[in-house]
């Protein structure tokens, strides 16, 4: 389980990084690096990690589930995934 300090500077860079969307894509296009180095770190979209939905596990992710390995194998057991069948864990 992730701490909640770590959740919540996700959902803060996720938010800084809605907000600076435009301006930085105006600069890309205009070519305008410096400016772009001027902007704050956490702006970037590259800086945001995938997150478990349920856990907020950061390794193991699997974008397609948006679950961590853990819990995707859990819900598969209980058959809360549907198509997933167990072979041979």
């Amino acid at each position: 389980m992730a701490k909640e300090s770590m959740k919540a500077r996700e959902v803060k860079r996720a938010k800084m990084c809605a907000r600076y969307a435009a301006k930085r894509k105006e600069l890309k296009e205009a070519g305008d690096y410096l400016g772009l180095q001027k902007l704050p770190k956490n702006s970037s979209p590259v800086r945001s990690h995938n997150r478990c939905k349920i856990t907020g596990r950061p390794k193991g992710y699997m974008r397609q589930f948006g679950l961590s390995r853990v819990m995707f194998r859990e819900m598969a057991n209980k058959g809360l995934i549907p198509g997933v069948r167990k072979a041979s864990w």
